[in-house]
């Protein structure tokens, strides 16, 4: 018997698993997600690497977070706009920076991604889930 897939009406988020920063945008996303829309996967993880094959990404390129939902791909700002999207609030109300020129949005998500681990630091491994998590995160 096949298992149900872990995606079907869920948004999947690749992140930084060593990244600081990352870590605590993942915490901060599982903390503001009670409908547990969100699974999580860490770019290293053979899942995420195998994910980013399959949009035709370069699993060695660790520089953005990667949203796939409802089978498409979102990479840096959109990807954090198509979270913002999905949480309950206020928070879809970020959406009006969709509107904001692509290539600004994107330099300011490139400026924070290229100095994040020395401006937040970095983990010598990823993130291990609590367990109480560990059924959102795909690895």
């Amino acid at each position: 018997m096949d298992s149900p897939d872990p995606l079907a009406g869920r948004v999947l988020v690749l992140f930084d698993g060593v990244c600081n920063l990352c870590n605590g945008f993942v915490q901060f996303v599982i903390r503001r997600d009670p409908k547990a829309v969100f699974r999580f996967a860490s770019l290293q993880s053979a899942f995420g690497r195998n994910q980013l094959m399959l949009h035709h990404l370069d699993p060695q390129a660790l520089h953005s977070v990667i949203v796939i939902a409802d089978g498409k791909m979102y990479q840096r700002s959109a990807a954090v706009l198509r979270i913002a999207s999905s949480l309950p609030g206020a928070w879809p109300v970020l959406g009006v920076f969709r509107f904001f020129p692509r290539f600004m949005m994107d330099g300011l998500y490139n400026i924070v991604a290229s100095s994040r681990y020395r401006w937040f630091g970095r983990q010598a491994a990823c993130m291990l889930p609590d367990p109480a998590l560990k059924s959102r995160f795909l690895e």
